[in-house]
């Protein structure tokens, strides 16, 4: 696995200065063991604002999908989200729904334990999508200032963040992203940002990670 070099922005952060963290581009990798070598445990926060709607406000949700070294679910309770708020052993709790992504700072909030997190789960895939958008005629036009961030949840040191508004632009009729994917390489953990856009929703995702969705 490669890994991009520390720039002084990272250095900020391992220093523990919090007005400062990484900005991760999209395809960039960063090791977060090297930025803390102290984490054990993660807050993942997810944000973003919404415009020009008429009627109903975009619902938009974080989901997450925990993947073994296939790149497969194990199981429907690796799948977490508004309806199954915790993995399993407990390793990854998402702190609830949001439905409106009115006011500042994060929307919704996942806790991310690595100490705990099984051996065989290799990879953590965050995903945004906006709820029952087809039915709805709703794209990610209408969202703005959209980020995901990583703390160090012992301390409230943000270490990266990752903007994903230029990603938007990209596809007229997007309705849910994958965000980026937090993965073990041995004693490290990296995060790589990808900022990848699909017009088939949260279904389309989860079939890929092996995920049946009905609704």
């Amino acid at each position: 696995m490669s890994d991009i070099e520390i720039t002084e922005t990272a250095k900020v952060a391992i220093l523990g200065d919090t007005t400062e963290s990484f900005k991760l581009k999209r395809g960039e990798q960063v090791n977060l063991t090297r930025l803390d070598p102290t984490l054990r445990r993660l807050m993942i926060g997810v944000g973003w604002d919404v415009i020009g709607f008429e009627k109903e406000a975009p619902d938009l949700d974080l989901s997450i999908f925990l993947l073994d070294k296939n790149h497969q679910t194990r199981m429907d309770e690796d799948f977490v989200f508004y309806n199954n708020l915790k993995s399993l052993e407990g390793s990854v709790e998402h702190m609830g729904d949001n439905r409106t992504g009115a006011g500042d700072g994060d929307d919704e909030n996942v806790l991310v334990d690595l100490m705990s997190l099984p051996f065989e789960l290799t990879r953590v895939a965050f995903v945004i999508s906006i709820y029952e958008a087809e039915m709805r005629n709703q794209t990610f036009q209408s969202v703005r200032n959209c980020f995901l961030r990583i703390m160090n949840d012992e301390n409230g040191i943000e270490l990266m963040r990752f903007n994903l508004d230029q990603e938007f632009k990209e596809l007229d009729n997007a309705t849910a992203v994958i965000v980026g994917f937090l993965e073990r390489n041995g004693p490290n953990w990296f995060f790589e940002g990808t900022g990848k856009m699909t017009s088939g929703g949260l279904k389309d995702i989860a079939t890929q990670y092996g995920i049946v969705v009905s609704y």
